[in-house]
């Protein structure tokens, strides 16, 4: 690669969060753009960056000349091309299993809270629907976890699934989900925090985040 990456991001996008985190578990250095998602009716919507993802959302991620977008395609790219930890296990069944509990944040929950969906609420509404899915979503993922999880999401290693966890914990605290039923997930995101990767790629330290939010 003859220049460096370009990650288009936003600093409380979950999605975007992801790939930030994937991206300094392997060192990878990148230039980050942001793009503010309810400024002015939200960047995304302007004609240059739907020339880059016509679904108009974050993360996309520009290698020389081209795009990538969709947070885990983006971290599987990541995976394959750079050295250094790896976010999959080696056995096939396990990585599915990986890939799973990744899948249930990334399909399964988020989208059901994202901005494209509350836009579409009453103000009165967006809190309780989103506070409704993160919670039934977690009911499923906490069991999920206390099957395969050791220090981390699936076993003590760091993985694509642990990647995802953070950014959806802090969006059940944003809408006030109550993290105390909740311990193994709250466990995990707790041993998650102490790791460098991860505080870096969190929202307040992200260039584009307002100074209130710091």
């Amino acid at each position: 690669m003859s220049a460096k990456p370009i990650l288009y991001s936003y600093f409380r996008s979950s999605c975007s969060w992801r790939v930030r985190i994937a991206l300094a578990i392997k060192g990878v250095e990148y230039e980050y753009k942001a793009v503010h998602l309810v400024k002015d009716g939200g960047e995304q919507h302007t004609e240059d960056f739907k020339s880059k993802n016509p679904m108009q959302q974050v993360p996309a991620f520009v290698v020389d000349d081209q795009t990538l977008v969709q947070s885990l395609p983006i971290i599987e790219y990541i995976e394959e091309v750079y050295p250094g930890p790896s976010l999959l296990p080696k056995d096939p069944i396990q990585r599915a299993k990986v890939r799973g509990l990744a899948e249930v944040i990334n399909s399964g929950i988020q989208p059901l809270q994202n901005l494209t969906v509350l836009q579409y609420l009453n103000e009165d509404t967006k809190k309780d629907w989103a506070k409704h899915w993160i919670h039934n979503g977690f009911i499923s993922l906490e069991k999920m976890l206390k099957e395969t999880s050791g220090k981390y999401c699936f076993g003590d290693e760091v993985s694509m699934a642990d990647v995802c966890l953070p950014p959806q914990v802090f969006n059940a605290n944003r809408f006030q989900v109550d993290m105390n039923e909740f311990p193994v997930i709250s466990r995990i995101n707790e041993e998650l925090s102490k790791i460098e990767a991860f505080r870096v790629a969190e929202p307040k330290r992200q260039p584009d985040c307002p100074d209130d939010l710091k």
